[in-house]
């Protein structure tokens, strides 16, 4: 048995994850996407809060016969706000507080929104930016926003909200318009695919309200599309085009405001490579593997390691 490890666990929306990380790398990296019925769009919190209930054990169980915890870390709420919520992180955060009585070692309680931040800058090997401030953008399923981010020792990073979407998020985008093509949910890993076959250049203008954006204008111009029989590569294409113009220009708009700072893309959207192309060619912009862009418990794992050590 492995000793000296940190166990980090997230139950989202759609995804239960376990993760375990050594203060080095990430040892594990497990999850079980949740059920979603074909042509859905998503999920209810209670159906969500039955899966992780039933799936968390499949996780967990076999990590605790091969590894020795010193801390255990769990996202509690989607952000670190007061008032923040969701029913289905109440799950992971119920089964790493009755695991950490039992093997007597701390549970830390973080953000879904921090462990996604933590796991960006594991896998882009950039953990040092945990000590520094810089611009985070969190692009996912129920969150496009950029975020200031200033370090606060064990209690993982401090994250102000700087600029949104002030409508439609980004994975809901992607989603409605996958749906709409006939993909299966979540529809990012699909609908990138189809729009990689387009072969022509496509050009968008983001509809912005000074850094925030509004991003229905994109669902409404799709389903336009689809209605007029354009073809699914080319839908597809405008679709993340448009995302991409809409997160150049927040970070544009931001980096104006605020001067040069180091950027981070994380969030399940953020894991596809024509964002990725797009905002790493104009600002360096750091970016996790999709498989650590997309919902996982290593970031909760990595943020339990830098509390555990920032307590000694």
């Amino acid at each position: 048995m492995s000793g000296g490890c940190f166990l980090g666990i997230d139950t989202s929306n759609y995804t239960t994850s376990a993760g375990v990380y050594d203060g080095a790398r990430a040892l594990e990296n497990r999850k079980l996407p949740l059920p979603v019925a074909p042509g859905a769009r998503g999920l209810r919190q209670s159906d969500a809060v039955f899966h992780h209930t039933r799936q968390l054990p499949e996780l967990l169980v076999p990590l605790g016969e091969l590894y020795r915890f010193s801390a255990i870390g769990v996202s509690a709420t989607p952000r670190a706000a007061e008032g923040s919520y969701m029913p289905c992180f109440l799950v992971g955060r119920g089964y790493g507080e009755v695991l950490g009585a039992a093997l007597g070692v701390p549970v830390y309680r973080f953000s879904h929104q921090q462990g996604h931040i933590a796991a960006a800058l594991y896998s882009a090997g950039r953990l040092d930016l945990l000590e520094r401030p810089f611009l985070a953008f969190h692009v996912s399923g129920g969150t496009t926003e950029a975020l200031m981010v200033t370090p606060e020792g064990g209690a993982g990073p401090a994250a102000e909200l700087a600029a949104q979407s002030l409508d439609l998020k980004a994975g809901q985008a992607v989603d409605r318009v996958g749906v709409a093509l006939g993909l299966s949910f979540p529809c990012g890993p699909e609908l990138e695919q189809l729009a990689l076959a387009w072969p022509e250049p496509v050009r968008v203008r983001p509809a912005m309200k000074g850094a925030d954006c509004s991003l229905s204008g994109v669902e409404n111009q799709c389903m336009d599309m689809i209605r007029r029989g354009c073809p699914p590569e080319l839908v597809a294409r405008h679709c993340m085009e448009a995302v991409a113009a809409a997160l150049e220009a927040m970070c544009a708009r931001l980096l104006d405001e605020l001067g040069p700072l180091p950027v981070v893309f994380s969030g399940g959207v953020a894991g596809n490579s024509i964002l990725r192309e797009r905002l790493e060619a104009r600002f360096g912009a750091c970016f996790a593997e999709p498989t650590f862009s997309a919902d996982n418990g290593v970031g909760a794992a990595v943020l339990a390691w830098g509390s555990f050590a920032a307590r000694r």
